[in-house]
């Protein structure tokens, strides 16, 4: 009898939350049907009625773009023409002619025609601007929009025009679509003759990522004995959570907690574990990250961080820690949706803008808001800012200077008008003098960036009336403004370094195309040179993981 009045409590218990949590479900479906009424009339009454006609799928994208905006920026509603470019970061394989795209300052430009593929074979050079595709001017056009004017079945042909500038002219091509992979593994390879340390960039996580990485650890120590590994996941995107755990699965013991993602429900939460025993657990580790390195990059980065597996080196990676999901909807089109975050195996969130505000830009997590964790070895990591480095390491030279030349393209036109201006062949040596003809080059277009002593100047100088003596203040102001000029040519002189560190980036750049360019990279990229010296100090290494 007992038995039977402690059970009758339990299953009341039970039913009284089955009962709730069906009330709750059926609560949320009535107000989901009672608002998609509203917003059906509302459609109805203007696509019918509007003063103006107003088409329909013009209503329906203004309306997603409102209603999604208010969220956080990953979900997006995809369309049928987006639906090609998802298809490609899924499969890594698309029908295209092989072109980099980006900007120069408002046009697109050809950034590098990949090696072997229609776009090079076609002559198609560094710099060239694209202004028209299948005889439709891209005027207007983003780079991304303009790769996908030129992604289409192989065997079929694509016009291009561009416009070289070296000769300010303009040259059409046709080219015939070929069968493209991008590639998750860009290079794998020694980073010098001697040092026996290894360097493996990691583009992106698509399929298969992990199986290339392994295929390329075991050639490297077949072929060398490895005293380290650099693992560049800079400006890496991200791409399969599922990849990105079986690369950190390559160095860790089986059983260990990789990754967790937490959602709204249980089918949304999960802890990714490691499967297989470690090939390469031993093997010292630096992973490379900066402000480009996201997601399933950060998930890596975060797991080795984590369990003191790896020294991190860089700058802080992007910060993001949301999960998307791709839902097909009708017509050919899907949602992609946010429906988990990430977290490492401290315990951390990656998460570095706080989107739970609806209808809010998103804002920066404070640092007053940000939580301590501690890894495997007791060291204290933080969230709410991406991956924060172990070592932190900046160049010498001017943030302003830097980012002024860099956002002009400076480098890139000057380097590119060099390498066209005459025949320099098909391998010219990079110059001697080069940093000397580029500041020639800045000085002859009067070159210059602003500053806040700048704006303090030019509030100066709109206020001159309030002086007493306003011709001396206006002298006084000049002599200033004369000594700004100065100083910024002597940030020039002071940025040497980094200066001519960026021009041979460029040139190797405008070159050398495929490994050839990563190979002749590895030599002047101060990362993995510190890279390289922590990893050939095995008491540096040690001290950084072991507080």
């Amino acid at each position: 009898m007992k038995a039977v009045s402690k059970f009758v409590p339990a299953v009341s218990a039970a039913l009284v939350i089955l009962f709730l949590t069906a009330f709750a479900q059926s609560d949320l479906f009535f107000r989901i049907k009672k608002q998609l009424t509203i917003y059906s009339d509302v459609f109805k009454a203007v696509a019918t009625s509007y003063v103006d006609e107003v088409e329909p799928e013009t209503l329906t994208r203004l309306g997603l773009q409102g209603m999604l905006g208010g969220l956080d920026p990953y979900t997006v509603f995809i369309d049928e023409g987006e639906l090609q470019q998802l298809e490609i970061l899924s499969s890594g394989v698309y029908g295209g002619i092989g072109i980099e795209a980006g900007f120069r300052g408002d046009q697109v430009v050809i950034i590098a025609p990949l090696e072997g593929y229609p776009a090079e074979r076609a002559g198609l050079q560094p710099g060239d601007v694209i202004e028209a595709v299948n005889g439709s001017s891209v005027t207007g056009f983003t780079p991304d929009e303009v790769q996908n004017l030129t992604i289409g079945d192989p065997g079929t042909t694509i016009e291009m025009t561009v416009r070289r500038p070296s000769i300010d002219q303009q040259i059409t091509v046709t080219m015939e679509r070929e069968r493209i992979e991008v590639r998750n593994i860009t290079y794998a390879g020694l980073t010098g003759d001697r040092n026996q340390i290894g360097y493996i960039k990691i583009s992106r996580f698509g399929q298969r990522t992990a199986e290339e990485l392994r295929g390329s650890l075991i050639e490297l120590e077949e072929e060398n004995e490895l005293n380290g590994l650099i693992l560049d996941l800079r400006n890496n995107p991200g791409g399969l959570l599922n990849e990105a755990v079986e690369v950190v699965d390559k160095f860790i013991e089986p059983g260990v907690s990789v990754v967790e993602t937490r959602g709204r429900y249980d089918s949304r939460s999960a802890v990714y574990t490691s499967q297989e025993p470690a090939l390469f657990e031993n093997l010292p580790l630096v992973v490379l990250i900066n402000n480009g390195s996201a997601s399933a990059s950060e998930v890596v980065a975060g797991a080795l961080q984590d369990l003191d597996r790896a020294v991190i080196l860089g700058e802080n990676s992007f910060g993001k820690g949301l999960v998307q999901e791709v839902r097909p909807l009708s017509y050919n089109t899907s949602i992609k949706i946010t429906v988990s975050e990430y977290y490492t195996p401290s315990g951390r969130g990656i998460q570095a803008v706080d989107y739970r505000d609806p209808g809010t830009d998103g804002s920066a997590i404070p640092d007053s808001l940000r939580r301590a964790f501690r890894t495997k070895n007791g060291r204290t990591v933080y969230d709410g800012m991406g991956i924060e480095p172990d070592v932190t390491l900046e160049r010498e030279g001017n943030e302003l200077l830097e980012t002024a030349l860099e956002s002009e393209n400076h480098f890139f036109f000057f380097v590119n008008e060099y390498l066209t201006s005459e025949n320099r062949g098909e391998r010219p040596e990079y110059p001697e003098d080069f940093y000397n003809q580029f500041s020639n080059y800045l000085q002859q277009r009067g070159f210059t960036f602003d500053t806040s002593a700048d704006r303090y100047l030019e509030s100066l100088t709109s206020n001159i009336t309030q002086f007493s003596n306003q011709d001396d203040a206006r002298e006084y102001i000049e002599e200033l403004r004369a000594l700004l000029r100065d100083q910024k040519i002597s940030m020039i002189y002071d940025s040497r370094e980094l200066i001519e560190s960026e021009l041979r980036a460029e040139w190797i750049s405008q070159t050398l195309s495929g490994e050839d360019r990563l190979s002749e990279m590895l030599k002047y990229d101060y990362l993995i040179t510190n890279a390289i010296e922590i990893l050939s100090s095995p008491a540096d290494y040690r001290s950084t993981l072991i507080p």
